[in-house]
């Protein structure tokens, strides 16, 4: 199904890959417009361990990055523990309980890689240890410490692991520059989880935690920063998103106390409005001359923002829609011609929304054979994928009512939200990356 790219969607397109490359790559978390949606991608309805499986390559240590994808090569991150320790810091076994959650220091050296694989047969063309340090904070259980997905503009490739370090490198593995913007002080050692955006020449990275907050943007050729804002926020998670609209080029960024809207060269505000409850975890979509913004950690709400103002616009009448039941919590809803597709909480609980009006068109739906799920939903060809912890995945028409296609079964937890790069499906699960495709 061929859909149609509104002027903004190719504004930011244009501005981060080759016009050339047309959508057969996965450049960033959610995918070249930012939406989840790969416009000609067209990967398959069904598979199994045993059917439409074209590679399936073993992934050494911890990562819930998702894969990108350009051109022959497959780029992600993990972090490898080592037997390597300092004695100094008790064992995370030994270690008293120091919050609600029982995170632990760890005190064993990690390796922070950096993995190029063949798209064509999944083997390893390059990987190089961006740096190698023990974590100063542990993470969440549900968390680890390669969780930001990679960005590449086609020239270089940029490695956020946040506390431990940003790297670029060119894309046959050598590395061209590095940054060290500090450790993170995370709220009751949730972990870290923004991944970087690029856009043009600028990559914007993008830390909201309980005991420091910021926004900075770098030069992509050296690392240098360009500007860096203080923030005022508890802990987020949200991918920032960046468009160009009403004569600037906006930094939209989803937190609990407000989402703002930056000018990307400058760093001024543009506008802000409050709304969204604590955690905020999904990424920001943009509908027209709206961004929908959207949280469900201790409450639900989803708000339809204008992109042409300026100031503090919270609670204003110039919001188009909002709504407070079933948001997500950790996935980020896919947005796909007009149809916003989202969960609520971490439940497989389907909702399905007008994108231009906040109207309701199905749900809540139970989505039968997923429990929870971590992953965000994709689509293409008009169809929606949703992936559940315990490897299910259930496929949808793109539709305003509730119409499953196939259930598929793979035999691992997947966390990590997928990748579609023409004809194949990237699934990256707690031990395998898996390549699906049509035999």
């Amino acid at each position: 199904m061929k859909l149609a790219i509104p002027f903004y969607c190719l504004l930011l397109w244009f501005a981060n890959v080759s016009p050339a490359s047309g959508d057969n790559n996965w450049p960033q978390w959610r995918g070249p417009l930012n939406s989840g949606v790969s416009e000609s991608g067209d990967p398959p309805e069904t598979w199994s361990e045993t059917k439409n499986i074209k590679w399936k390559v073993a992934i050494d240590g911890n990562g819930t990055s998702t894969p990108i994808i350009w051109e022959d090569k497959v780029f992600l991150l993990t972090a490898i523990k080592t037997n390597e320790k300092d004695t100094s810091i008790p064992d995370p076994e030994d270690q008293p309980k120091t919050n609600f959650f029982d995170v632990k220091r760890p005190n064993a050296v990690h390796e922070f890689v950096v993995l190029c694989l063949d798209r064509n047969t999944g083997q390893e063309i390059w990987r190089d240890i961006a740096t190698k340090k023990i974590p100063h904070a542990g993470a969440h259980h549900d968390n680890d410490l390669a969780s930001a997905s990679p960005t590449t503009d086609g020239e270089r490739l940029f490695c956020w692991f946040g506390s431990a370090g940003l790297f670029c490198y060119d894309l046959d593995g050598k590395k061209l520059w590095e940054r060290d913007l500090g450790e993170a002080k995370v709220g009751s050692s949730l972990g870290e989880g923004s991944s970087p955006v690029l856009y043009g020449d600028k990559l914007v990275i993008v830390r909201d935690y309980s005991q420091q907050g910021s926004v900075e943007v770098l030069e992509t050729t050296t690392g240098k920063s360009l500007w860096r804002k203080d923030r005022d926020e508890d802990n987020a998670w949200a991918t920032p998103l960046v468009i160009e609209h009403s004569g600037r080029t906006q930094v939209i960024t989803s937190a609990s106390q407000f989402v703002r809207s930056y000018d990307l060269n400058t760093g001024d505000m543009i506008w802000q409005c409050s709304g969204l409850t604590g955690n905020c975890t999904p990424c920001p979509q943009v509908e027209g001359d709206y961004v929908i913004c959207m949280s469900g950690y201790q409450g639900y709400a989803a708000m339809a923002i204008p992109l042409t103002e300026t100031g503090d616009i919270s609670k204003s009448e110039k919001i188009r829609w909002s709504m407070n039941k079933g948001t997500p919590y950790v996935p980020s809803a896919v947005l796909y011609d007009g149809l916003l597709y989202f969960n609520q909480s971490n439940q497989a609980i389907l909702r399905c929304v007008d994108s231009k009006s906040g109207e309701l068109q199905f749900g809540p739906q139970r989505v039968d054979g997923i429990s929870n799920l971590y992953a965000s939903p994709v689509a293409a060809n008009g169809r929606v994928y949703f992936v559940g912890r315990a490897g299910t995945t259930v496929v949808l028409n793109r539709s305003r009512s509730y119409q499953p296609i196939a259930t598929n079964e793979l035999d691992e937890r997947f966390d990590a939200s997928p990748a579609i790069a023409g004809k194949e499906l990237f699934l990256r699960g707690s031990k395998h990356l898996y390549c699906i495709a049509e035999e």
